[in-house]
């Protein structure tokens, strides 16, 4: 997701927004959270084709460039944000002009690969920070960094991806090197689990169809073990008159024949416990009941389905612009959350939740705390929407995280819902002026 930025007067306050899946960190000024180490990896060599900008009149350059990619997390949690640093150590492009760059006009912004587990690409940034630059020397090295969610277990490789060298001095330059033979040669993997607890049932059915009354061959896996379960039909949310209780295995699976003779069942659900919980079942596994009787003579028989959706969202906007700030007198640099808008088409039991967490803002002065940052969330639903949309409690961000909004599990939910938040940063009175960054990210689960 891109950077969400502020511009008022000579002062600038900056705030940024993620999302669910891949949480990314987009062009602008962004630092590392305060008290993330980066670990060892290795650096990698990869040839580069980067562009001068049109005014220098030079031919693309080839060369190679150096990096690594460093993390804060080796071996995080399905769920967990890992931050990632990119940092080139010796970039293919040089200045383009004999002109010499002064210091602190660069602004580096790029993309780190994803590969093995889960794929995709982290955006990350770096500070407008460099040592002065002599006319057609090298650029000197760079950092950038950003953030994403992990939602696949087991091992996720880091490559280096293409980046972009941005100057700002007498006018706006870019030189956007790309890797030549992409991927670029992995830098850093990591090694992801599940979260302790997390429900690893599952289900499978031996036919997805079959005449009423036929019996269908229902498979479960990592139940608990020597444990009474539930195997019914579904139609919809509610459950059917197709119904069986089976007793798993010291391993925790159970094979079961299930007979359907309701004809408006359309999945096939197995928990343990009295009633459906998510979060100790499994499915549902679609299932459908092909009636083939003939209709009667002179009538038409006219089928038709519903076809379930997911649980998404968008934004209206990825750049928030706070309020100045005067120096030595600080107090609140305010703004509104870019409007969220969560659809839920999944036609469960399942509601949602949509939660946030913010970097420190990083700026000339150093930083400003992530628990500055407070938000007073509001939601509404659309009328018609099964689910009622409940705003979380106004208070601190912090990065630990708040819930910005959420709807409870039902026999049926989903719907449209909006969720917008006033935010209030509290800047210390002599805070360094100049432009701090910091990231939201928001995720929906």
């Amino acid at each position: 997701m891109a950077l969400l930025r502020t511009r008022t007067r000579r002062r600038r306050w900056t705030a940024g927004l993620g999302v669910t899946a891949l949480v990314l960190a987009g062009g602008g000024t962004l630092a590392a959270p305060a008290g993330a180490a980066a670990l060892a990896s290795a650096p990698v060599d990869f040839a580069t084709h980067c562009v001068p900008p049109p005014i220098a009149g030079i031919p693309p350059i080839d060369g190679t460039t150096t990096a690594e990619i460093t993390v804060d997390k080796p071996t995080p949690k399905v769920g967990d944000t890992v931050t990632v640093t990119y940092k080139v150590t010796k970039p293919a492009a040089s200045n383009p002009v004999d002109l010499a760059l002064p210091a602190d006009i660069m602004t580096p912004t790029g993309k780190v690969t994803l590969g093995g587990a889960q794929s995709g690409a982290v955006t990350v940034a770096g500070p407008k920070k460099n040592d002065p630059v002599p006319g057609k020397g090298a650029f000197p090295p760079f950092s950038m960094t950003g953030t994403f969610t992990v939602t696949q277990p087991g091992a996720i490789t880091l490559s280096p991806g293409d980046y972009n060298i941005h100057t700002s001095y007498l006018m706006e330059l870019d030189t956007p090197c790309t890797v030549t033979n992409p991927p670029a040669p992995v830098s850093e993997t990591i090694t992801a689990t599940a979260q302790p607890g997390a429900n690893e049932r599952s289900l499978q059915l031996g036919t997805a169809s079959g005449a009423p009354g036929d019996r269908v061959t229902v498979t479960g896996a990592k139940f608990t073990p020597l444990a009474e379960v539930t195997v019914v039909g579904r139609a919809g949310a509610a459950e059917t008159a197709d119904k069986m209780t089976v007793t798993t295995d010291s391993a925790g699976g159970f094979v079961a024949r299930l007979a359907v003779n309701d004809k408006a069942t359309s999945g096939i659900v197995a928990y343990e416990g009295a009633a459906w919980d998510a979060e100790k079942g499994a499915g549902p596994v679609t299932y459908t009941v092909i009636d083939d009787t003939p209709p009667p003579p002179g009538s038409q028989k006219i089928n038709t389905a519903v076809t379930k959706g997911e649980l998404s969202m968008t934004q209206a906007g990825d750049t928030v612009e706070l309020s100045s700030v005067d120096f030595g007198q600080g107090g609140a640099a305010t703004g509104a959350l870019k409007t969220v808008t969560v659809k839920d088409f999944r036609g469960g039991p399942a509601g949602w939740s949509l939660t946030g967490k913010v970097t420190d803002f990083t700026g000339p002065g150093g930083a400003i705390g992530a628990g500055k940052l407070s938000w007073s969330p509001a939601c509404t639903t659309k009328a018609g929407s099964p689910s009622t949309c409940v705003p979380g409690s106004a208070g601190p961000v912090g990065g630990g995280g708040a819930t910005l909004a959420s709807t409870p599990n039902g026999a049926v939910t989903g719907g449209e819902f909006t969720v917008d938040a006033g935010l209030s940063l509290d800047v210390p009175a002599f805070t360094a002026p100049g432009a701090y960054s910091g990231l939201l990210t928001l995720t929906l689960t």
